[in-house]
């Protein structure tokens, strides 16, 4: 429970400081190009990669409180053992893909590094990027793992019905 309560603080953190800089940038550029007709230069480079980090960071938080879209209109039809064993094969598949495109990630992270790939405008280097949408999409799949192997009651308890 700690361990969870401290992933949801730090993803937490991470989404919200990066959507209020990208709410800053933003209200900067449009005032200077509006008083000053002139806009802050790669704005829109800095704001797609931040936007990265907002949504991979959110991410493992909507995992764990199950507020992901969910198709539940079999649920009715089903039995309790039956809603169990879909909860488990969801969660267990949903942590397959996420770990394995983590692991992608971080392979292409590695490449992107080695290359030296930056931004076009400002020369960012973009692996910093890629390896925490990697991180982040690992946590993501470490959390459908535990989803899935939680009992079924502990999860109910908690509002993250998947």
């Amino acid at each position: 429970m700690k361990l969870k309560n401290s992933l949801q603080w730090l993803c937490g953190i991470v989404a919200a400081s990066t959507l209020f800089a990208i709410m800053v940038l933003t209200f900067f550029d449009v005032s200077g190009r509006k008083l000053l007709s002139q806009s802050i230069p790669g704005s829109l480079e800095i704001t797609e990669m931040l936007m990265v980090l907002v949504i991979f960071a959110a991410l493992p938080l909507v995992s764990l409180r199950g507020e992901h879209v969910v198709f539940n209109s079999l649920d009715g039809l089903l039995g309790a053992t039956a809603r169990r064993v879909q909860r488990l094969l969801v969660n267990l598949l949903c942590a397959a893909a996420l770990l394995g495109m983590g692991w992608l990630m971080w392979g292409q992270a590695a490449d992107i590094a080695n290359a030296g790939e930056t931004s076009a405008q400002l020369q960012i280097p973009r692996y910093p990027f890629v390896y925490a949408m990697a991180v982040l999409c690992m946590l993501t799949g470490l959390a459908h793992l535990a989803l899935g192997l939680m009992r079924e009651e502990a999860t109910e308890d908690e509002g993250s019905v998947l």
